[in-house]
This record gives C-alpha cells, structure tokens and sequence, in this order.
C-alpha cells in the first residue's frame, strides 16, 4: 500500500506506536505501518493530528489534500531536496529551447504511441473500424521530427488526442455518454473519471520526481507556471492512456460504475459521489502496483516504479545529456 487513500468522511489520522490509524469517532477503521506507505492523500471532509503530521515529514511521507469533488487542493511534504547543483541544472536546461524541444518531442512520442497501442486494442476487441483515427495518429507520429516549435508539438498533440479519443468514445456504451474530451469542469462521468484520474497520476508522478531529486514544477514541455507542476505533467503524458484511461474503460465495462454514481458539483461540473470514490481510489491504487514486463530492463516493474524509472531518465539527460525515451507499453 505505497499510497494510503482514506475517504472516509469525519475521519481522522493519528500516529500510533510506528502505525497510522484512521478512526472515527474514536473506533478505529484501519492500522497502517508506517513502513507501507509511501504517500497519504486525504478526501474530502478527513482530519489529521499534529503528531502525525510530524511524523510524516520525518519519514519523507508525502501528504495530498483533495476536495470531495477530487481536486487537489494542496500539499504537504518534507523540505525539498539539497541537491543544489542539480536544481540549477535543471533550471538551465527549462531555459534551453532545443533541450525544451527535443524532449517534448518524445514525451509526445511516447503519449500518441500508447495512445494509439491503446486504441487499436479497444477497436480489435470491439471488432470496430476507426481507420480514419489511427491514419491522423500515424500522421502525426510523422510530423513529429519537422516539428520545429513548441506550438507545433501541442498542435500535433491535440490533433492526435482528438482522433483516440473518438475511439475510446465509440468503444463505450451509448448510455456513457462521453461527446468529446472536458475538462475544468468535466461535464460528464467519463471525463469526471477521466480527471480524476489524471490528478492522482499527476501527485504519483510529482513524488517520483521528488524521489530522484528534481522538481516537479521546473518542466519542459507544459508551461511553468506558479502552482503547476509543470514536470510532473510533463512525464505523465506517455502514462494517461496506460494507467488511467484503460482502467476508466475497464471499470466502466464491468459495469463498476453506473451513471446514477455521479452528481451535479461545483462550476456545472459532473463529478463521482462519495461511495464511489472510495472504489475508484482502491482500483487505481490496484493498477499502480500491477506489475508489467518492461524489456529495457529486462524483469517486471510496477506501473509506480516505472514512473520513476522515467523520472531518472529526464535527470540523466540533464546531467549529461543523451536522448530520453519514453516507456512503450506494448
């Protein structure tokens, strides 16, 4: 249980002898060593006591805040890392245009790649004809290599999303009605999985940035901005269609999900009720730990390690150089 997940509303954390225990209303609902657990991300209306907030920043245990609603809301974690030569380095290369392009260019590459892995799958298992989806995604692929700006990329990025998202929305049941990709709010369950989704990617991400000693709002792709953990949504591009999309699809075609579990929220936004978000999380986490065969290293990997093998990568680059390649899943 790398990320303990507590969604439990009235809920509060506390530090007993070497254990997290949640309780509520003073009955204890579940006892964690601290040993198993790498990351705590809080729900919704979930208290934490001081002496476990302490605890946590001792052992480099990060802490996430989330809305009911699934927004991040803030974050708690141990004084960043004292590697100062690395942090400038990293600076540098954010302000080097052709470093800033060359790895945007295989971040690109290895999202419409799985992107498109990812698709032809769904289409093979529907018996679904989407020629037209996969000619735009291979056309992109192509332009990959002239594409001489940051722009360009995103435009390539954009049109590429386009086209897997209009098989991922063919592949799904009419009753999910899912017209196209929404976000902030998302409009419907799908995108309201979707997002959801895609922000505890992102914390995952951030905290392998973290592990390997960069910074996760110092990126190269996304734009840095204050607040946005620019690095961290940069390295999450080649994992979205892995890790979140497909267990979106899984859970709703196993009818893990009804319609009936989502309510009207903030901003005319859709968004998963409380009983669910306890499932999606407990699904998530799951997927996260599923290990895979990755070749390059030639064993099996957990979707968590890979992210910060991924991460070690980019610090390489920055370090010496060399050209980052993205993970393929296949």
């Amino acid at each position: 249980m790398p990320t303990l997940y507590v969604t439990e509303q009235g809920a509060r954390l506390e530090k007993e002898y070497g254990r997290i225990l949640v309780v509520k209303e003073d009955a204890p609902l579940l006892a964690v060593p601290f040993a198993r657990v790498d990351q705590v991300v809080l729900v919704g209306r979930v208290g934490v006591t001081t002496p476990l907030l302490h605890e946590l920043l001792d052992k480099g245990v990060t802490l996430s805040l989330l809305n009911r609603w699934g927004k991040l809301r803030g974050r708690l974690m141990p004084p960043a890392p004292k590697n100062l030569p690395l942090r400038i380095q990293q600076i540098a290369c954010a302000g080097d245009g052709a470093f800033c392009l060359a790895l945007s260019r295989e971040l690109v590459r290895g999202k419409i790649t799985n992107a498109r892995t990812y698709a032809r799958r769904l289409a093979r298992n529907q018996d679904m004809k989407a020629d037209i989806c996969f000619t735009r995604m291979n056309d992109t692929l192509k332009a990959l290599p002239d594409a001489a700006d940051p722009d360009r990329l995103r435009g390539l990025e954009g049109a590429a999303s386009r086209a897997y998202f209009g098989v991922l929305r063919r592949a799904l049941d009419p009753e999910w009605r899912f017209p196209r990709r929404t976000r902030r709010p998302p409009t419907d369950p799908v995108n309201a999985l979707l997002s959801l989704g895609y922000t505890l990617l992102a914390e995952n991400v951030a905290a392998a940035c973290e592990v390997v000693g960069l910074d996760p709002y110092v990126g190269f792709f996304h734009t840095n901005k204050y607040g946005r953990p620019a690095l961290a949504l940069d390295l999450m591009e080649e994992f979205r269609s892995v890790i979140v999309d497909s267990l979106v699809y899984s859970l709703i075609s196993r009818g893990r999900f009804q319609p009936d579990d989502f309510r009207p929220g903030p901003n005319g936004g859709v968004y998963l009720r409380g009983p669910g978000l306890k499932r999606f999380f407990n699904a998530y986490a799951d997927t996260l730990q599923r290990e895979v065969k990755v070749k390059e290293v030639g064993r099996r990997l957990s979707y968590q390690k890979i992210l910060e093998v991924q991460a070690r990568k980019v610090r390489k680059i920055i370090e010496g150089g060399g050209v980052y390649m993205p993970y393929l899943t296949r």
